[in-house]
Formats: C-alpha cells, sequence, structure tokens
C-alpha cells in the first residue's frame, strides 16, 4: 500500500491535458465552435454558388413558357 502511494506522488500533470486549465480547455471549445461555424458557413455559401440559378436563352425557350405565351 505504501509503495502505491509513493507512486502516485511522483505523478507529473500533462501539460497537453485541456481539463487540467480552465482558460485553456475554454480557448480550445472557443475556437473549436469558431472554426466549426466559420467552415459550416463557408459550406453553405459555396453550396449555394454552386447550385445558383443559370439563367437561360429566352429565344430558345418554348413559346408556351414565355411571359407573353404564344399558342398555336
Amino acid at each position: 500500500m505504501d509503495m502505491q502511494h509513493n507512486n502516485q506522488e511522483n505523478l507529473i500533470d500533462n501539460q497537453a491535458d485541456i481539463e487540467l486549465s480552465k482558460p485553456s480547455k475554454s480557448r480550445f471549445l472557443f475556437l473549436l465552435f469558431f472554426f466549426g461555424m466559420f467552415i459550416f458557413s463557408w459550406a453553405g455559401c459555396y453550396n449555394l454558388w454552386e447550385h445558383s440559378f443559370k439563367s437561360y436563352d429566352a429565344e430558345n425557350a418554348p413559346k408556351s413558357s414565355l411571359y407573353t405565351p404564344e399558342y398555336k
């Protein structure tokens, strides 16, 4: 029992562990949220741009679908 107690005293905290420091943890979570929202927004804008409406030439459109349709 005494040997196990001595081993626990000699443990060194890992400096990269975010659970040990609240400012480090909150900074990490803020950056994770910020970049996640940034990438989500950028992907949404890119998707809207990629699938945007492309106008067509009115001369090649069927005559019945024009603003003033012409029927036979």
